[in-house]
């Protein structure tokens, strides 16, 4: 369900975004066909990709697994999973890696990064207006 919030900020968001120059790649834990029905499902105009093994995760040092489980039932999780169903989204079928956490990346000529933000819990994305600051500099 927070994946899909997300997703949708940054599908709302879309327009603005590909102004600047810069464009959407999200990458997922599901397989194929999740990622199909995820992209139907939320209608998001950018490429989903799908990290099945997790080797994207690792390599950017998102957390995932137990790490990311002691903070499923905070307080701040459970109030972002309020606003989240409060906003109409909703928990669907999982991928086969349901305790990854998230990340944003603003990637810059090479590969430079001008802006990261790793999800602390659940609940927790990187504010878009952060994200917006990072392609303005570009």
């Amino acid at each position: 369900m927070f994946c899909r919030e997300h997703a949708a900020q940054l599908r709302d968001n879309y327009s603005d975004i590909t102004a600047t120059g810069a464009d959407v790649v999200a990458i997922g834990t599901g397989n194929m066909m999740y990622a199909k029905s995820f992209v139907d499902d939320e209608k998001v105009p950018f490429a989903v990709l799908v990290d099945e093994d997790g080797d994207a995760a690792e390599a950017a040092s998102v957390k995932g697994g137990a790490k990311a489980l002691t903070g499923m039932l905070s307080p701040s999780v459970l109030k972002a999973g309020n606003r989240a169903r409060k906003a109409g989204h909703h928990q669907h079928k999982t991928g086969s890696r349901s305790l990854q956490l998230g990340a944003n990346f603003v990637m810059g000529p090479g590969n430079s990064v001008l802006y990261s933000h790793l999800d602390k819990d659940f609940g927790d994305h990187a504010p878009l207006a952060e994200v917006m600051a990072a392609l303005a500099k570009k």
